[in-house]
Formats: structure tokens, sequence, C-alpha cells
């Protein structure tokens, strides 16, 4: 997603098109987002094929984040402070998990391959956190169980602004390069903002008009900001020198 620069705008790093003896493999993803979509559709399995009807709600209720639970009127479980990460791992149909784990490894890799595993593991549990805060602050009295990925995927998402979504190949992997952008340069971008200003318009399409084609339950979009305004503003907590090439 890139266009010709502008003078305020870095010049984007090398990649596989200047160098054309290093390629990167398709699927060569990194463990820790091999793994984070490893547990998402073991639990969706879990969830669809191992589970009685009793299990799946038991699980639900434990594992997913619901609003009012944190509101004060149904006392204390220890539930209560693993909900707000746990439910990043759960989905409810199957085209929620297909979506959420294209886009988990096309903005993830380059992420992960930028900040490192650990890194990787606490921007994504911070994002997912973040996401909930917000969707609860706007729905705290709200019942229905809150599920997905997209929290945390948005996240990266805003992250991926921050580098101006420049990509380096030259070491055989996708990651991030270039030090974060200033925020008033990501602003003056068009194909950044372009980007931007269209993934929101689908956001508040999806979420407010309810239109999510093959995803059943409705769509909160208050949780995708919220975790893109986590990773786009709080990059520079996670982020790590660009390795030399």
């Amino acid at each position: 997603m890139s266009e010709p620069v502008s003078p305020t705008e870095p010049e984007p790093l090398p990649d596989e098109a200047t160098e054309p003896g290093r390629r990167e493999p398709v699927f060569n993803l990194p463990p820790v987002v091999l793994a984070v979509i490893g547990i998402c559709a073991a639990v969706y399995l879990l969830q669809q094929y191992v589970l009685n009807e009793t299990q799946q709600m038991t699980l639900l209720y434990d594992g997913a984040f619901i609003p009012v639970l944190y509101t004060g009127q149904y006392g204390f479980d220890w539930f209560l402070f693993t909900r707000p990460f746990t439910y990043a791992f759960m989905h409810g149909g199957v085209a929620h998990i297909v979506i959420n784990m294209i886009w988990l490894a096309a903005f993830g890799s380059p992420l992960a391959n930028r900040l490192g595993t650990i890194r990787f593991g606490v921007f994504y549990a911070v994002t997912g956190l973040a996401s909930v805060v917000l969707f609860w602050a706007l729905h705290p009295y709200g019942e229905a169980p809150l599920v997905g990925a997209s929290g945390a995927i948005s996240g990266m998402m805003g992250a991926a602004a921050r580098y101006g979504f420049r990509i380096d190949r030259s070491s055989g992997r996708a990651a991030f390069a270039g030090e974060p952008l200033p925020i008033g340069v990501v602003l003056r971008s068009r194909g950044v903002m372009t980007f931007l200003g269209v993934w929101m318009v689908i956001n508040l399409a999806t979420g407010l008009l309810g239109f999510a084609p093959g995803i059943d339950g409705q769509i909160a979009w208050e949780a995708h900001i919220g975790g893109f305004i986590a990773g786009f503003f709080g990059l520079r907590f996670f982020d790590r020198p660009s390795p030399a090439l």
C-alpha cells in the first residue's frame, strides 16, 4: 500500500522488488503468529466439535468479555481477571475466525518480525485489553458476550500506520521497517490516510448497519477503535530499533 512519497515522507526501504535474489516464502509466518492462530483454531474446534451445549455455554460465559459483569452488579469471580484476555482467542463462527486469522497473518507477521516474540505477545494482550476497556466504557451494562481477535488486530493496523506500511524483506522475512513516523507525518500521508479512512468506513458500516456477510451477531466496532488507538499511540512503548541489514 505505497504511493509516491512527498518531501515530508521518508523513502521506503528496499524490498524484494529491488533485491530479486531474495524472496520470502508465502507461508513464512513467525512462530508467535502461528501460535496465536493455532490457539484460536483449537478453541474454535473445541467449542464446535468437542463440548456439549452446556459446556459451550460455560466456556462462553467464563472466557468471553461481558461488560455488565464489570459494572458491580453480579459480584466477584476470578474470571474477571482473565476474560479481558481470553475473549481474544474465541470466535463466533467460521467466517469470523477465518477473516480474523487472514488479517492477523497479514498485519501480525511483519509486526512480530519487527517487535520479536515477547514484545508482540504483550502488544497483542495490551491492545486486546484496550479494545474491551473502550467497549465497556461505552456499554457498561451490555450483556452480550464479546469475542474475537479483531480488537488486537486493529491495534496491529494502528502500528502499521505508524510505520507508514513500509516493509523490508531483504533479510528473507517481511518486517515493518524504519522508525515509527511522527503522527503529523502519518496524517499527511495520502496513502496511509486513504487506507485508514476506508477501514474506518467499513468498521462503522458493519457495526452501525449490522452488515457483515457470513458473520452472525453485531460487530463491535467500538472495540476495533479501542485497539487501533492503543496500537497507533502506544507503538513506541513496544518498538525496538530496526535491525541492521
